[in-house]
């Protein structure tokens, strides 16, 4: 039974007050949002035109608290696109609920935002891969979406609401999640990694979250291997699975930043400090994919969105 205290924190109405604040402080209007992992802050570096907001600054943000996360709200232009940067996203281990890890995410909805690039740091379970290899997401496994920990539990609002010359809804009571990582915006992406030279260090793969804050231990590590986990890690699969119930086309590339042991014998030990040193080695990389891939969105059709309509309601 749903009571007030354990209902959505983030109604439709905190998310128009925070995108009117950000609208009306920004002339930038972003087709394309990107959200930044762990040490992946400078895929912004490339903005033109720049317009920084602080977390904390925004009505009804939440704050980054994990290192390597800036705390940003990053607006502008590459290859005459307008974009939004987040340098830095939420996580379910600091403290916050689901409904606030994923709030940006319906942010950008309300802002105009139509494509939605998630990165992040992982462990990497498949043998083939190798530490500093690129996997584009083809799939995940929800696992604290089996025990509750789903970011769509709660009341579903399904009320269009008239918001900026735009009959809007969030999403149905029940989205189909096979096609959460469009498989167009995955296809652009390896024929420009290919383009780049990268293919040798570009994978598929299937990726999974956990809660964390822990690394998984050999034995947990060996049943994600088994259930078909590429990789592992402590995000990024509650923004995914909003913006799909939100409508937005959604590509998912995930850095292998260490291999995770599924050995008993093996001494090596993953620590944060290391994940971020190998994003930082990685980076330039991953944001010359990410400039070509914004330069050339276009070619992939337009979102066909059901859950907006244009209206010439004011």
């Amino acid at each position: 039974m749903h009571t007030k205290e354990n209902s959505c924190c983030c109604s439709f109405d905190d998310c128009k007050l925070t995108t009117e604040w950000l609208l009306s402080r920004t002339r930038h209007r972003p087709k394309i949002a990107i959200v930044c992992g762990s040490g992946l802050g400078l895929l912004a570096d490339n903005v033109s035109n720049k317009q920084t907001f602080r977390y904390e600054d925004i009505p009804n943000f939440p704050v980054s608290t994990v290192p390597g996360h800036e705390g940003c709200l990053v607006f502008g232009q590459i290859k005459g696109k307008s974009c939004v940067f987040m340098q830095g996203r939420f996580h379910l281990y600091e403290g916050y609920s689901l409904c606030k890890v994923t709030f940006p995410m319906r942010i950008f909805k309300l802002m105009g935002v139509e494509t939605i690039v998630v990165t992040n740091a992982s462990g990497g379970l498949c043998q083939d891969f190798k530490v500093g290899d690129i996997m584009v997401i083809k799939d995940h496994i929800n696992l604290p979406g089996f025990a509750g920990q789903h970011p769509l539990c709660g009341p579903n609002d399904e009320r269009w609401c008239v918001f900026f010359h735009l009959f809007l809804r969030f999403g149905i009571r029940f989205p189909c999640m096979s096609d959460a990582y469009s498989k167009d915006l995955r296809k652009l992406v390896l024929d420009i990694t290919a383009e780049l030279g990268y293919s040798n260090f570009v994978r598929e793969g299937v990726y999974c979250m956990v809660s964390g804050p822990n690394f998984e231990t050999i034995a947990e590590a060996r049943m994600l291997h088994i259930l078909g986990s590429d990789s592992v890690g402590m995000s990024t699969v509650p923004e995914v699975t909003v913006a799909k119930h939100c409508g937005l086309r959604v590509l998912g590339l995930s850095l292998i930043t260490n291999k995770v042991s599924l050995d008993y014998s093996r001494e090596e030990k993953v620590n944060h400090e290391e994940v971020l040193q190998i994003s930082k080695m990685r980076a330039e990389m991953l944001q010359n994919v990410l400039l070509t891939f914004i330069a050339r969105s276009h070619q992939v059709e337009t979102i066909n969105n059901s859950n907006c309509i244009y209206s010439n309601a004011v």
